[in-house]
Formats: C-alpha cells, sequence, structure tokens
C-alpha cells in the first residue's frame, strides 16, 4: 500500500521565511538604534546634520558697504539677501528664525562688502554678449549663550583658536568673518540681465551660507 504524501503547504514555508528574514532585519536593525531615536547603519544615519543643541537663530538685517547714495546695482541687496537667507534657514535647518532683539541662542550676521559687474566678451557693434557678476558677503555665526564663533573657517577648528566657551571674560573670541562669494555669468542675447544675475547670486550666497552651517563631518 502506498501512502500519498503530502505537498508541502507552500503558504506555511512563505510565513515561515518571511517571520525568519524579520527576526533577522530586527537584530540587524535594533543594535543601530540609537539612544536619541535615530538610525545609524553602516555609516549612515537618519540624525539631522546640524547642531541639536541650537533651537533659534536672529538674523539681523545685512549691512550694505557697496551702496551709494547714488544708488546703483548693489543697492537693495541687504533686503533681498537677508530674506533668502531667513527662507533657506527655516526650510532647510531644524531652527527657528526669531525677529528683532528677541532672545536667541544664536545669531547670524553678514555684511555685503562686494558687487561687481565684469565683461567677458562684447559683439561687432560694441555691445555686451557675455558678463558676469560677483557677489559677497562676510558672515559671522556666534552662539549668543556661550560666545563662540560658529562660523569660524573649519580648518581653524582643529588649530585650538581661542574662543569665549562659558562666556569666560578672560577670553577673546576670534571673531574674523568667513568670507563667502558667488560668481554668475549673464548673456543678454538670451534674454538674461545683470537682474537675474542678481538674484541668483543672491540665491547661491543663501545656499552656501545655510550649507556652512551644518555640523563638519
Amino acid at each position: 500500500m502506498v501512502i500519498p504524501m503530502k505537498k508541502p503547504n507552500s503558504v506555511c514555508g512563505s510565513k515561515s521565511l518571511f517571520m525568519v528574514l524579520f527576526a533577522s532585519l530586527i537584530g540587524f536593525v535594533c543594535p543601530a538604534c540609537m539612544q536619541d531615536g535615530h538610525l545609524n547603519i553602516l555609516r549612515y544615519t537618519t540624525k539631522t546634520n546640524f547642531d541639536s543643541n541650537i533651537r533659534t537663530v536672529r538674523v539681523p538685517l545685512f549691512k550694505n558697504s557697496t551702496f551709494t547714495p547714488g544708488g546703483g546695482a548693489g543697492q537693495g541687496l541687504e533686503n533681498e539677501l537677508t530674506l533668502a537667507v531667513i527662507r533657506e534657514i527655516e526650510s532647510k535647518t531644524p531652527y527657528k528664525v526669531v525677529n528683532g532683539n528677541a532672545p536667541a541662542d544664536t545669531e547670524l550676521s553678514g555684511s555685503i562688502v562686494n558687487f561687481s559687474k565684469n565683461i567677458i566678451n562684447r559683439n561687432q557693434l560694441n555691445e555686451i554678449r557675455e558678463a558676469e557678476t560677483n557677489l559677497a558677503v562676510q558672515i559671522i555665526w556666534k552662539d549668543l549663550r556661550t560666545g563662540e564663533i560658529l562660523s569660524r573657517p573649519r580648518a581653524d577648528l582643529n588649530k585650538g583658536t581661542p574662543v569665549a566657551l562659558g562666556g569666560d571674560p578672560n577670553v577673546q573670541p576670534d571673531t574674523t568673518p568667513v568670507l563667502v562669494t558667488s560668481l554668475t555669468s549673464f548673456i543678454p542675447e538670451l534674454g538674461q540681465s545683470i537682474t537675474s544675475a542678481r538674484k541668483t547670486n543672491v540665491d547661491v550666497l543663501a545656499t552656501q551660507i545655510v550649507a556652512m552651517m551644518e555640523i563638519p563631518w
């Protein structure tokens, strides 16, 4: 008498395989869980690139040393750049921008030191075929709680440059500003102008400034 063999239950087998894979995944992921709830796997992490000890940033209106009483291409740049930086901070960082003299953890101040136009090429009628604009700003990001200058060049962070940690009155912070520049070209024949180049300068600078606020790797 031949006893027929039952076919393996494919559903049960799939469930068992799923449970094994699930248990293996849990065993792999759990050790990577950090105490703050973020994951850290193969040197990749879900943790933010910004200092979680900082919650608020005060951004006063940038100064503009390129402004002249007669106006000019640099007029109003301080308003445009300040607003662009504020938008970038609130959209790309966990920090909250506070207004005026409201209490804040840090303060980001800037001074526009250059806005210039250089002609690269002219056509046969001596009209501008291609030109470029250069926008430069000096930035200082200061921790108002300790007096530490957070915007020091990253190369200086390993040189032991003294900072006023803990508000020590005997230690003067290094207040050297960081120079950030943006160079943009424009071609009038393609409908571009110094106005469009200026906006690009502002947007690029705002992105660079906020990127500097990230924690160094």
